[in-house]
């Protein structure tokens, strides 16, 4: 079959397009897959930063664009036998054989509640979400029928030493976010600040981040706010050395969505939360937020612990850090669960899907 894939998103490099571009590559192995995209440098940065199989993945024109007409989009769509799109609650009228929408978070609007829209979504053969936290929303707000398929996780622990870190991983910022610290990054500092001002020692917090060159600016704020503390920020690292730091990390912490009207913006919190998962596989023990999608990852108590107030997240790290039998059994709980979203699995289920 010949596939098309579009990621309107594709330069910001995070996990939504880190998700898209699996999917290219899983079915690249068996069909001519290709990216509608101007700039193929942003497929290489992409392939850099995640470490994905792109070799036999084609950039073409860009169909998708404002210069290009309809008339010219549906006649280019008809060379293909599926098209996937990443959809901001747009639906796209195109002449391929089978069009399928993958919804990334909960949509404030979708074109479907249209009477034009009703009849472009009869166009649409499969809508799919990346967690059931973002299906519920769909489901709710515009009655539609999606399927979910988590996203891909690859894990590669090292066997290393384990370090007292404290470690979180997440973008400083994010384009398509109307909030100026969506992953709560600074909330997260000042916790840690106020552990270690009540008597925390010898314990690290870790941040990697990723962040553009406009946000270097914001960015330095933050690093302010942390001076004077044993908070370390590990900067635009490649897919080999986070994994090196989440194999040395003995606890993970997650906050996105911490303070936020999550009913009137559910797009605030962790859609999922690949990160979680990928620290859970080195034997991060999780104390992340009780909102999004980490409620779909951790099992309080189980596997890790959920948190919904500041005091519960310093209160149930100190009693990980206090307690080393907790903490190995935890750990040892949340490499299972890690296991659960990991493997070929991801690839198989984008299978099942084109059918």
């Amino acid at each position: 079959m010949r596939i098309g894939i579009y990621d309107p998103y594709l330069d910001d490099l995070g996990g939504g397009e880190k998700y898209m571009m699996t999917i290219a590559s899983c079915l690249s192995k068996d069909h001519e897959v290709d990216i509608f995209w101007d700039q193929p440098k942003d497929l290489e940065d992409l392939n850099q930063r995640f470490a994905l199989d792109i070799t036999k993945l084609r950039v073409v024109k860009n169909i998708f664009s404002p210069t290009i007409s309809f008339f010219q989009r549906f006649q280019d769509s008809l060379k293909y036998d599926r098209i996937i799109i990443l959809s901001d609650g747009s639906i796209p009228v195109l002449a391929c054989k089978k069009l399928l929408l993958h919804i990334q978070q909960p949509l404030e609007q979708m074109q479907s509640t249209s009477f034009w829209g009703k009849i472009k979504l009869r166009r649409v053969d499969k809508l799919f979400c990346n967690s059931l936290y973002t299906k519920s929303f769909i489901a709710k707000n515009f009655h539609l029928k999606t399927s979910v398929l988590y996203p891909p996780v690859l894990l590669h622990p090292k066997k290393v030493s384990k370090k007292n870190y404290i470690l979180h991983v997440g973008r400083f910022r994010v384009a398509n976010i109307k909030n100026g610290d969506y992953k709560k990054q600074s909330v997260m500092i000042d916790a840690f600040k106020t552990m270690v001002d009540k008597g925390l020692k010898d314990w690290e917090f870790v941040v990697a981040t990723s962040i553009k060159e406009a946000d270097k600016e914001e960015f330095a704020k933050l690093q302010e706010r942390a001076k004077g503390y044993p908070i370390k920020f590990l900067i635009n690292q490649t897919n080999s050395a986070l994994w090196e730091i989440y194999s040395k990390a003995k606890i993970y912490w997650h906050a996105s969505g911490y303070g936020e009207d999550l009913k009137n913006h559910p797009e605030y919190a962790e859609h999922f939360g690949i990160s979680t998962v990928e620290a859970m596989g080195a034997g991060c023990v999780p104390i992340v937020i009780n909102a999004g999608g980490q409620r779909e990852i951790v099992t309080n108590g189980a596997n890790g612990f959920l948190w919904d107030t500041l005091e519960e997240l310093k209160s149930k790290t100190l009693q990980v850090i206090k307690d080393k039998k907790l903490l190995e059994k935890l750990s040892a709980k949340a490499i299972e669960r890690a296991h659960d979203f990991s493997g070929d699995r991801f690839c198989k289920e984008v299978y099942t899907l084109i059918q």
